[in-house]
């Protein structure tokens, strides 16, 4: 890429759009890549770029963007594990986010709904090391802490270093609690050089034996570690050394780990920076409403083309083309008409298409891949090396003419300005004709009236011109090609308050051809108005008739529909109506064959009837000389049955049922089974057994119940701390109470280490309680000596 090309795209303002691409990105190397990104040259890796970049749009959209926080650079680190070093908690914290970043992305593009798309593979390609990301996490909960549960003898270490700490401050703390306080300068513990002292006045150094570790800058203060605490120190020291030593060991391993799947770990980070760059180009085609455009052999043409750096909801959107009909592009207009954005819109859009972002223009716009373009845009004067604007303009030329080729686009800005207008004119149309001569597709800007007609009358060159409000002496930035634009300077003059003689005079000094062709020229704008206006009330007047043949299709349709509802509605009725006559004979028809039969049979029904009665007769005399049926035994009364009471129905063959309730009448209300039924004192049987089980059952019930609410109201421990000695026994003997009532088996008593006075107090009394089996200090995670376990008679 040669230094003319990179000015072109500084010129262009390509760094600005990378610069908003990299605000996208979410790691440190994106960034870096996204604001390195280059114009490719290839149409193939054009095309896959913006794939890449149409993929990560369309996976956005339903799934959101994967997660790519805490993703940092891991290659040193890697590198120096694989050496044989130690890494840091950091580095190893690095390494841990990196390979969760990686198994999240591979969740993200295997998740519920999730299409085949061209960059499946980036994702596919991640290695998910879940077992070591959850052994450095597990290990390390922050930069400068190692979790206990790193290692079985690193937990035991740290438990015997707070077991012994709480040894040397149970030590200081009586001593702090004796008579000797009056040496101390506080009744503190603190510590010095990693060993606990306290601080005493130095008038009474002498009286506390120990060691002298430091002494306060007033002199004042002793800072002494008394003997007694001396062996228990140098036993925290050896221990606090150990477990340093472990910590290394153990950061040592999960090195090694790491440096055994160095090359996965680093091939992850590499795909999780290029999938965040990706992803950077999808939310940045979101931010400027972009879409991917078509990459063909030659030419561009861009639908309501955006400039990117506008703000879109004011930018003038235009069709822009270039290659296609014509290989050059003479644009003219007044100054601040927008000539100059539209040169940067068409240099821009096509770079940031070869480098695969995707670009602010309509559905089915297209541009070629070219291998450079060039720009000579803007105000190019340096004071520096002594160059007029011309002079740099041509400069800029020169070195653009020298490198185009047939696969390059040219950008002139105010061609041949900043000389004689006549030798200007001329030299734009020779410069413009040599770099098409070489291949080279050109757009220029210009205010010369030669170039105008060159370009009327040149196959290959087309006109066009930035529109200007005369009336409001504003620009409306539409780009109108095929027609060439007016200076409009005499309008802009006289509207602004130049005197119109001022005015005619300068007319008249206007060459007339000069004049003919501007007045040409202001006929042609007339022209080209009334035709678009025609043209629009022509779209006008078609809408008109596709919305009056709409609502003719809609009413035409609606017809049809209740013609098709009446005809089907007729049909039902119809049938309905020969049904009701099909049932209406058919019954009429059963009806005469009914009476047929009777008619036949009348005769036979008045024999039949006599025989059917003597029968009777014989039945009922057989039934008087065998005599009554015995009737069943009554059973004998027993008491009234009352609420509860099981009882057998006399009159449902001893069925059992339950009396829920006994009536102000004396009827009952009985549940038998899943029925329930009311029945007289006379009509049930008391079943004594039955009434007794029942009720022995409710007494358990009941006490059953009683004891889960006393269990429930009674608490398993109690807390003392913060209390006196008095005030400690009181509130523990109504604890102990309720725990009896509540018969829990086992409590616990909370009393604190402090000076130890609440707890001697409690344990005596245990001693002295009846309701006390035995009890014990608590163990290692229940309190140690701060707790007392008592197990209840």
């Amino acid at each position: 890429m040669t230094d003319l090309f990179e000015k072109s795209m500084r010129t262009l303002e390509l760094p600005r759009v990378l610069e908003l691409l990299s605000e996208q990105a979410v790691t440190e190397e994106g960034k870096e890549k996204a604001l390195a990104l280059r114009p490719l040259t290839d149409a193939d890796d054009v095309r896959r770029r913006l794939a890449e970049t149409t993929a990560a749009v369309g996976m956005v959209t339903l799934r959101g963007t994967p997660s790519f926080s805490g993703v940092k650079p891991v290659s040193a680190s890697l590198q120096r594990a694989d050496m044989g070093g130690a890494l840091n908690t950091r580095e190893l914290l690095d390494i841990a986010a990196v390979l969760r970043a990686a198994r999240s992305a591979r969740e993200y593009a295997t998740g519920e709904g999730a299409a085949k798309t061209c960059i499946d593979h980036l994702f596919a390609s991640l290695t998910a090391n879940r077992f070591l990301e959850e052994k450095i996490t597990g290990s390390i909960v922050g930069e400068d802490e190692i979790a206990d549960s790193a290692s079985p003898e690193l937990a035991s270490i740290r438990r015997h270093i707070r077991a012994t700490s709480s040894k040397v401050r149970d030590i200081l703390q009586k001593l702090i609690s004796s008579n000797q306080s009056r040496y101390l300068q506080e009744s503190i513990i603190t510590m010095r050089s990693d060993r606990y002292v306290v601080p005493v006045k130095s008038e009474h150094k002498n009286e506390i034996p120990g060691l002298v570790h430091d002494v306060s800058s007033s002199g004042g203060t002793f800072f002494i570690e008394p003997m007694g605490v001396v062996k228990a120190n140098n036993e925290l020291r050896e221990l606090q050394a150990d477990e340093k030593k472990e910590i290394e060991r153990i950061l040592a391993e999960l090195s090694a780990d790491c440096a055994a799947h160095r090359v996965d770990i680093q091939q992850d980070y590499d795909l999780l920076v290029m999938l965040d760059v990706i992803f950077a180009r999808a939310k940045l085609s979101y931010r400027m409403r972009a879409c991917e455009p078509k990459i063909t052999g030659r030419g561009l043409y861009l639908r309501k083309a955006r400039h990117p750096l506008l703000d879109q909801d004011r930018a003038v959107a235009n069709d822009l083309m270039l290659g296609e009909d014509f290989d050059t592009l003479v644009i003219t207009g007044p100054n601040t008409g927008g000539k100059t954005v539209t040169l940067k819109t068409i240099g821009l859009l096509t770079l940031m298409a070869q480098c695969g972002l995707h670009i602010p223009v309509a559905d089915d716009s297209s541009v070629s891949v070219f291998s450079r373009v060039l720009a000579d845009v803007g105000d190019e004067q340096s004071i520096a090396q002594n160059l007029s604007t011309f002079s740099s303009h041509m400069v800029n030329i020169v070195g653009i003419l020298k490198e185009a080729d047939d696969e390059t686009l040219i950008l002139f800005d105010e061609l041949g300005a900043g000389t004689d207008p006549v030798e200007g004119a001329a030299l734009a149309a020779a410069i413009i004709e040599s770099a098409r001569g070489l291949g080279a597709l050109v757009a220029a800007t210009t205010h010369y009236a030669e170039l105008k007609v060159y370009a009327m009358t040149t196959p290959g060159v087309e006109n066009a011109s930035c529109e200007f409000n005369v009336e409001t002496l504003g620009p409306t930035y539409r780009l109108l090609i095929g027609i060439p634009g007016k200076s409009n300077a005499f309008a802009i003059s006289e509207r602004l308050g130049l005197p119109h003689e001022i005015i005619q005079k300068a007319a008249e000094r206007i060459d007339a051809e000069n004049v003919r062709f501007e007045d040409v020229l202001t006929r042609l704008d007339e022209q080209r108005q009334a035709m678009e206006k025609e043209r629009d009330e022509a779209r006008k007047l078609r809408r008109e008739m596709e919305d009056s043949a709409k609502v003719a299709r809609e009413y035409r349709e609606k017809l049809e529909k209740e013609r098709a509802k009446a005809v089907e509605k007729a049909q039902a009725e119809a049938r309905a109506i020969l049904d009701e006559a099909r049932d209406t004979a058919d019954r009429v028809f059963r009806e005469l064959n009914e009476m047929k039969r009777r008619q036949r049979k009348e005769e036979d029904w008045q024999t039949v009837n006599d025989e059917r009665a003597a029968l009777k007769r014989s039945l009922n005399e057989a039934e008087g000389k065998l005599g009554r049926r015995p009737e069943e035994p009554v059973p004998p009364p027993t008491r009234p049955a009352r609420a509860g009471d099981t009882v057998e129905l006399v009159k449902m063959g001893g069925t059992q049922a339950a009396v829920l309730t006994v009536n102000k009448d004396g009827s009952l209300q009985l549940q038998a089974g899943i029925l329930k039924i009311s029945a007289r004192q006379e009509e049930v049987r008391v079943v004594e057994e039955a009434g007794a089980t029942a009720r022995k059952q409710a007494v358990n019930i009941a006490q059953r119940a009683e004891h889960q609410l006393r269990s429930l109201g009674a608490s398993p421990e109690v807390d003392l701390r913060g209390m006196m000695t008095d005030e400690a026994i009181g509130a523990l003997d109504i604890f102990l109470d309720n725990a009896v009532m509540g018969k829990l088996n086992q409590v616990t008593i909370i009393h604190g280490k402090g000076t130890g006075a609440v707890r001697k107090a409690v344990r005596e009394h245990l001693r002295r309680s009846r309701y006390v089996k035995t009890f014990r200090p608590g163990r290692y995670g229940e309190g140690e000596d701060g707790v007392t376990v008592v197990e209840l008679k």
